[in-house]
């Protein structure tokens, strides 16, 4: 057996908890030490870790933390039912829309980023 959880850097705990509570209903179900809080929606988890921008976050790499929009080769993708109604409440809580992708017969997709630079999928269920 094997679950997974997802962890983000944010600047602080409260921008964090606001944001994904407003776009995908996540609450928090612990905070396990100071800086750490875990979220639940669902059967998904993400873990929240304040972590101060300009801190370094590996003694291996010359990178210093930022939340500017930056790429990174992992994300999240959110599987929605109400993509509209989906969409609107992400982007209501400050999410940035980078692409939009509909077309008949598929699922819509969007492209999205949260407040913190993260880049985000938002992605529409099939209908069955």
């Amino acid at each position: 057996m094997i679950s997974v959880s997802v962890s983000v850097d944010v600047p602080s705990l409260e921008e964090g908890l606001r944001f994904y509570g407003e776009a995908f209903g996540f609450i928090k179900s612990a905070e396990p030490f100071p800086g750490v809080a875990v979220l639940r929606a669902g059967d998904a988890e993400l873990l929240l870790l304040a972590k101060v921008s300009g801190s370094c976050p590996s003694p291996h790499i010359d990178e210093k933390r930022h939340y500017d929009r930056h790429w990174t080769p992992v994300h999240i993708d959110f599987h929605v039912d109400d993509f509209k109604g989906s969409l609107a409440k992400a982007l209501g809580a400050g999410a940035k829309q980078e692409r939009l992708f509909e077309s008949t017969g598929r699922p819509a997709v969007a492209f999205c980023s949260d407040p913190f630079g993260h880049g985000f999928c938002l992605i529409e269920n099939r209908k069955r």
